[in-house]
């Protein structure tokens, strides 16, 4: 039978992420950067004739087939398209769920992107998009295929150049559950909405001005009340910043991430997290992930998809 083997899933990193106001549904209206990384889970897709989606193995331990995000896009495209195919589907996880890295709509993403593809059944990126909003609001950016600022629920897309920057990932080994951190009162809700030159032209000047890490623009409305609920991830950030490391949580995390111009210097920073920082915080776990990872200027499937009307 046809297969589409090893196709990648990205990470997705927040620069930044501004809460900026509340829906009267109770989505949360935000404001953020979105871009792709090098880090990937890789999915591999078999054709099936008789119609059945099936998941072989695990993608995250305890997680049922029915509510795999993975399994949900497939079914999605399927009765979206009226396709009678099905498909056998297996994921090699490399990102770790509870990071705020969007593996699991990175995952979901792939999955229709690759079906889409499998399948012959035809839909464009904005159809994709649309379909991939029914699953979650980070799933769109994933398939919109390019760094970009993110307005809405998440949805609303325009184009962003980022910079070839190389990023340290540092992943505590605790985690808050999403829902957990927007239920919360003390969470901001009412940040000054910016506009997208405000981040291009502050990203501009980081460059020129600043050698081991580049300062980040904005702030994660979301981190304080991360910190909160989990004191690892307060330490793991103060002890970043005592050492001039311009440190930031992802999503809603627990993911930590410091930016830099270059490979050499992410990587000689990354030897000193793991051997001086992080070994002066005995209250801190060892981290399940410390990582150099390589910007991705668009998403590794950009060219799968058409644009809307092509």
């Amino acid at each position: 039978m046809p297969s589409l083997l090893r196709v990648p899933a990205p990470a997705k990193l927040n620069l930044f992420l501004h809460v900026v106001g509340q829906r009267p549904d109770g989505y949360h209206l935000l404001q953020s950067v979105f871009t792709f990384v090098d880090l990937c889970d890789y999915l591999d897709f078999t054709l099936r004739t008789d119609g059945d989606i099936e998941r072989v193995g695990q993608t995250i331990a305890d997680l049922r087939p029915e509510d795999d995000l993975i399994v949900r896009a497939a079914r999605l495209l399927q009765q979206h398209t009226g396709t009678t195919y099905g498909a056998s589907i297996r994921c090699e996880k490399n990102i770790p769920a509870g990071a705020g890295l969007g593996g699991g709509s990175s995952d979901a993403a792939t999955t229709l992107i690759a079906l889409n593809k499998l399948w012959k059944t035809g839909l464009n990126r904005q159809q994709l998009m649309d379909l991939g909003l029914q699953l979650g609001a980070d799933v769109p950016v994933f398939i919109f295929g390019q760094s970009a600022f993110a307005e809405g629920i998440g949805e609303q897309l325009q184009v962003v150049k980022i910079p070839d920057y190389y990023y340290v990932l540092i992943k505590p080994q605790a985690s808050v559950a999403t829902p957990t951190i927007f239920k919360d009162k003390s969470l901001t809700r009412d940040s000054k909405p910016v506009i997208i030159t405000d981040f291009t032209g502050y990203q501009t000047k980081a460059d020129a001005e600043f050698n081991h890490s580049v300062a980040m623009f904005g702030s994660n409305d979301l981190e304080p009340v991360a910190c909160k609920y989990a004191n690892e991830i307060d330490y793991m950030l103060q002890g970043l910043r005592n050492n001039k490391l311009h440190a930031r949580m992802t999503g809603s995390g627990s993911t930590l991430f410091i930016v830099f111009n270059d490979r050499e210097t992410a990587t000689r920073q990354s030897i000193k997290i793991c051997g001086t920082i992080l070994f002066e915080q005995p209250t801190v776990q060892d981290p399940s992930l410390v990582k150099v990872v390589k910007g991705l200027q668009t998403h590794p499937l950009y060219d799968w998809l058409t644009e809307f009307g092509d």
